[in-house]
């Protein structure tokens, strides 16, 4: 199976388009959650071999680009784990994580056990 995060969630979503068994949803959905893990990883330490080389203020015209704006009392490893996140979260992989979320939920499926809901 495909190891490249992006891919494996694009796949496992169009996957999970025609299932309805919660069994194999729930499966979907833990490999999805691995992949997502790894994915933001990944966008993190490029941001931040990215953001070494910036000055605050080039850090600050990133985020504030990236719709998330480096507020007053932010650390800068903060502001690079925002800037991080909005990257990711606009990625058509996490885009695709979402909609497996959505469809595993839509039949009652969530990574949490009923005991700690």
């Amino acid at each position: 199976m495909e190891t490249n995060p992006t891919a494996l969630l694009l796949a496992l979503a169009a996957s999970a388009q025609d299932l309805s068994d919660r069994d194999a949803l729930r499966d979907l959905l833990a490999r999805g959650h691995r992949a997502w893990c790894e994915g933001i990883a990944d966008v993190l330490s490029g941001i931040r071999r990215e953001a070494a080389n910036l000055s605050d203020a080039q850090l600050a015209e990133r985020c504030a680009a990236a719709g998330t704006p480096w507020e007053e009392g932010m650390t800068r490893g903060e502001a690079v784990s925002a800037l991080a996140f909005a990257t990711w979260d606009a990625a058509p992989a996490a885009m695709a994580y979402t909609e497996l979320e959505e469809r595993a939920a839509f039949f009652g499926v969530c990574l949490l056990g009923e005991e700690l809901l």
